[in-house]
């Protein structure tokens, strides 16, 4: 570790969180000792957190204080965490009709978020210092699993067009000071892709983070015009947000030279999982508790496939108890060689995030048709299918205030993308049905692969 990483790590970024209020530093230093405890000891924890965690809610949150009083639900007499069982299954639908009544009344300094999630159905959501600090600090931890730390040098292939236009001075002065760079994952054309392997080139980052599809792409651009990414010192490139594939695995080890650590989470449920360098898709479970469920909702034995479902106890000024995600995994009875405690998720399945190509060539993450499509009033669910160059159709189930006004928005801002000549229609349905695996796929492209589109333009 450099002496500048060991001065952000151990300086720079606490005095940063102390700021803001967070207690990322204490969480990460908690959890770092917890991993190795013995699985009974951590689940005495997992018990105690869980206790108290409801009771606060029960204490402080509308909907949930009538909802146990409504069942007969007493925090304080749980022994085990199968004792949730006895709580109803929450999804997308329900916290929008709950409202504001799942705000916990003591609640100070939320932020708003929204996420469309896979499913394609917004959900506005709210999330406090508290469970900031957990994500935080459980993805500190993580870093550090992989022997890279705060302030190692870092490109992020990410971001929103929301997210990037925040990036305000005093944002872009702290990742200048903790040496990130944040490269947009969505405009993937050879102008760009050729910008980006020089900026990772020149840079020389100890890490990557991003979308595995785009850093992959990336990699290919690199591989085809003969630029060598494997002898420039990066030690780890992390990807999170879609399904990982071998064969992207197999090409981000090859041409970055570095191995690949998968991650599993989301905005709403959180940072849920993630790989350590002996192969183990570590559950972060000192704070989350992760459940499979059958298509009615009823639990599944490990080594099952269904539904993840997830109880976030850092998240009690606006709860998500026993969530269904919409992701389709397996959990695991086996113990990893690494030698933490932590359970493991055994496999993910059906998670995935199309490329949209637009008429000129130039490829795009699916995410950038998205965050329009899911943040207009009304919204309940959509699907992006991609038919043609020519054709995108975007299917609908919506409700007022969703109208004309918020059509005309959805149609200009998709030809603005995809190009001005490209029809763009709009059918309005009564349900949108879920794939095979369980899970909506949001984006759908029927156009020629996004890297050979890439590796042509």
């Amino acid at each position: 570790m450099s002496l500048y990483t060991q001065l952000c790590s151990r300086i720079i970024f606490p005095l940063h969180e102390q700021f803001k209020h967070h207690d990322s530093v204490a969480v990460r230093q908690r959890l770092e000792e917890q991993q190795w405890q013995p699985r009974t000891e951590l689940e005495t924890w997992r018990i105690s957190r869980l206790r108290d965690f409801l009771a606060r809610v029960d204490k402080h949150v509308p909907y949930y204080r009538d909802l146990f009083a409504r069942i007969g639900f007493k925090p304080e007499t749980l022994s085990s965490v199968d004792d949730l069982h006895a709580l109803p299954l929450t999804d997308k639908a329900m916290m929008r009709a709950a409202g504001d009544a799942l705000k916990a009344e003591n609640a100070q300094n939320l932020s708003r978020y929204n996420t469309g999630g896979s499913s394609g159905e917004p959900l506005i959501f709210y999330i406090g210092k508290d469970r900031k600090s957990h994500d935080v600090g459980a993805k500190w931890r993580v870093t550090r699993w992989w022997g890279v730390d705060i302030g190692d040098p870092e490109i992020v292939v990410w971001g929103s067009p929301i997210e990037l236009g925040a990036q305000d001075r005093v944002r872009m002065a702290r990742d200048k000071l903790l040496r990130t760079e944040l490269l947009p994952a969505f405009e993937m054309s050879k102008t760009n892709l050729d910008r980006f392997v020089e900026t990772i080139r020149s840079r020389r980052p100890a890490m990557l983070f991003g979308y595995p599809s785009s850093l992959s792409m990336i990699a290919k651009h690199a591989e085809t015009n003969g630029v060598r990414l494997d002898n420039i010192g990066i030690k780890a490139a992390f990807v999170t947000s879609e399904r990982l594939y071998d064969e992207q695995r197999a090409t981000i080890q090859k041409i970055f030279g570095c191995p690949v650590a998968n991650g599993y989470g989301a905005r709403d449920a959180g940072f849920l999982a993630h790989e350590c360098p002996q192969g183990g898709m570590h559950l972060q479970a000192e704070d989350i508790i992760v459940e499979i469920v059958d298509s009615e909702g009823n639990p599944l034995p490990h080594g099952q496939s269904g539904e993840i479902v997830v109880t976030h106890t850092a998240s009690h000024e606006f709860p998500f108890i026993r969530y269904r995600t919409g992701d389709i995994g397996v959990l695991s009875d086996d113990t990893c060689k690494c030698g933490r405690t932590l359970p493991l998720l055994k496999e993910i399945q059906g998670r995935t995030t199309d490329f949209i190509v637009a008429a000129n060539g130039t490829v795009m993450h699916g995410l950038s048709l998205i965050y329009t499509a899911r943040d207009l009033p009304g919204m309940q669910q959509f699907k992006i299918v991609q038919h043609s160059l020519e054709h995108t159709e975007v299917l609908l189930v919506t409700q007022p205030p969703f109208g004309p006004d918020s059509e005309e928005r959805l149609i200009r801002d998709y030809k603005a993308r995809l190009g001005q000549n490209v029809r763009v229609t709009l059918t309005h349905v009564t349900e949108i049905p879920r794939e095979k695996s369980g899970k909506y796929r949001y984006v759908v492209s029927h156009v020629k692969s996004a890297a050979a589109q890439a590796s042509q333009s």
